[in-house]
């Protein structure tokens, strides 16, 4: 009688795991969306943010500008043309994007600054008198 209870506990719980699963299939395929995928790896859409790097709208191509999110070829010739920044806000203040553009692509971007140019100094003289 004990096996008799062990075997239909043992079917029971098989039956209510095999029913949350079929009901988890069930809510993704109509979502379109894998949720397990979701929990266990990031929802970045960049490379850069997969990756951690950020893209340096100062020196960044096209195509790696167009792989933000909300940044199409006409955004992302907007910010080449309006470079440099001296901080990455300045595709606001510049009216490059929008607010809320900026708000969805602002901790996947920097705006690294070149170095000076040494315009007008001498360099070293390196050759002999």
């Amino acid at each position: 009688m004990k096996k008799l209870w062990m075997l239909l506990i043992t079917v029971s719980l098989a039956t209510a795991m095999l029913a949350a699963q079929t009901k988890t299939d069930k809510s993704t395929a109509k979502s379109g969306k894998d949720t397990s995928a979701q929990t266990s790896k990031p929802s970045a859409d960049t490379a850069a943010a997969k990756s951690g790097a950020k893209i340096d709208i100062n020196s960044a191509s096209k195509d790696e500008l167009e792989k933000l999110p909300g940044i199409g070829p006409a955004t992302s010739q907007k910010i080449i043309d309006g470079r440099p920044y001296r901080g990455k806000n300045d595709l606001v203040t510049k009216k490059i994007v929008s607010k809320s553009e900026y708000e969805k692509i602002k901790d996947q971007i920097i705006a690294h600054q070149a170095p000076p140019a040494a315009a007008g100094k001498p360099s070293k003289d390196t050759t002999k008198k």
